[in-house]
């Protein structure tokens, strides 16, 4: 199975980059990892609405750019369908067994995805109705995919 992480911004501090390399080690047992990080649109402190729009549809462009149409593509939002562990897992069994190799699961940047984005997601998953730094949504993300295939294998690790 390929998977890919399109991410909107760089991970800046060390720490950030430790753990999503501990994970993508991990993960490299189950499946073959790609990480594609996208350039955040720079805004003024002082940008309008209008200003942030024309920002998030240019992330949007982006982001779209990397997707091909055979791609399962997961966007993380705060009112997409929310998964326990198990679920996920169960979700990801499914889309191997359905010939569904390629999964994308994609994070915005701090304004959010572009409506074009989201419609093109074929699930839309939440992991709360709070908001977390893209940052750490990455390696929460990446420990819920490691967590996933430790489950599909039935390996202790889950609790």
């Amino acid at each position: 199975m390929n998977i890919t992480l399109l991410t909107v911004g760089k991970l800046k501090e060390r720490y950030w980059r430790e753990a999503v390399s501990e994970y993508a080690k991990r993960l490299g047992k189950y499946c073959r990892l790609q990480i594609i990080e996208l350039k955040e649109s720079a805004l003024k402190a002082s940008a309008s609405p209008a200003d942030e729009e024309i920002a998030k549809a240019a992330e949007g462009g982006d982001i779209l750019g990397k997707i091909k149409p055979a791609d399962y593509v997961i966007t993380l939002e705060i009112k997409g369908k929310p998964l326990s562990s198990t679920e996920m897992a169960e979700h990801i069994g499914n889309l191997a067994l359905s010939g569904k190799s390629n999964i994308v699961f994609v994070i915005g940047g701090s304004l959010g995805l572009s409506p074009e984005v989201s419609k093109r997601a074929d699930l839309k998953l939440s992991f709360s109705k709070m908001t977390f730094p893209h940052q750490m949504m990455r390696v929460i993300l990446l420990e819920q995919i490691y967590r996933s295939f430790k489950i599909l294998k039935n390996e202790t690790y889950h609790k």
